[in-house]
């Protein structure tokens, strides 16, 4: 349990007094790899593709989900919020965002003021837990997760609150990075990505995940890699920034390892 609590007390403080999303190697407040297209090899990646990369992803992953205007969704791990207000604006959508942290709802008030007072209501932020959501039963039309659930010890939890929160016929969608289904259990993973080794992030088969969401009741679970739009653009950015020499370098050598990947999941409840 110390253990735990202490590996806990690192990701609070990565995503509170270190502000994860200041760092150069994000963008535009999002706090993810990005879903890249087809980038020209001969020159620099540009800080505005970079963010668009990140805004991508939030469409690839909501768009698994029912959208009619007006639909009630959550995202779960909300952060700093910008792509909780990219989803109210684009989707027509009533969104809550939830997020354990304080420190990164105090940056989301800030930084979404403009769409919290003009999307008239259909933008909020919540602090509460992603493994005990804070919402009575069938409150929402559908609920999503952009890279937050790798911090996640238990996603079991996750998958059972989230069904619990949905309507019938309510869609869940999640992108984040997991281990393939048939990937070695030992790998050098740990030696490799700091975070891993300290705990910060947690690389399950996938297959574990898509089985904890039919457990939970879920149906229709679909599992789709998305690595090539992601790592190798993604790598490509890292080395233009200050991390250049870092073992934030090292996702790649994984990815084509066949030790990790990047998955959208999704299904109906």
């Amino acid at each position: 349990m110390e253990q735990e609590i202490d590996v806990q007390a690192k990701r609070d403080q990565m995503y509170g007094e270190l502000d994860l999303g200041s760092l150069t190697i994000f963008s535009g407040s999002f706090i993810n790899y990005g879903y890249w297209g087809d980038l020209d090899p001969g020159r620099d990646i540009t800080l505005a593709e970079r963010t668009a990369s990140q805004a991508e992803l939030y469409r690839r992953t909501v768009s698994r989900l029912a959208t009619p205007p007006g639909v009630q969704l959550l995202e779960l791990g909300c952060g700093i919020g910008v792509g909780t207000a990219l989803v109210a604006r684009e989707f027509a959508a009533y969104t809550a965002g939830l997020d354990r942290s304080k420190a990164q709802l105090e940056r989301a008030a800030e930084a979404n003021a403009e769409d919290l007072e003009r999307l008239s209501g259909r933008l909020a932020f919540h602090e509460g837990s992603v493994t005990a959501i804070p919402f009575p039963d069938g409150s929402f039309d559908g609920a999503y997760s952009v890279e937050a659930l790798q911090h996640v010890d238990d996603l079991a939890a996750v998958a059972r609150e989230a069904h619990r929160v949905l309507r019938p016929g309510g869609g869940f969608a999640a992108a984040t990075f997991f281990a393939p289904d048939g990937a070695p259990q030992d790998t050098p993973l740990p030696g490799l990505i700091e975070t891993v080794a300290s705990g910060v992030d947690v690389v399950r088969p996938v297959g574990a995940f898509a089985a904890d969401l039919a457990a939970a009741g879920f149906t229709a679970v679909e599992v789709e890699p998305i690595g090539p739009h992601v790592w190798r653009q993604f790598d490509r950015w890292v080395a233009q920034t200050e991390f250049r020499d870092s073992w934030g370098r090292n996702w790649l050598r994984c990815y084509e390892s066949g030790w990790i990947d990047y998955f959208i999941v999704s299904a109906r409840r």
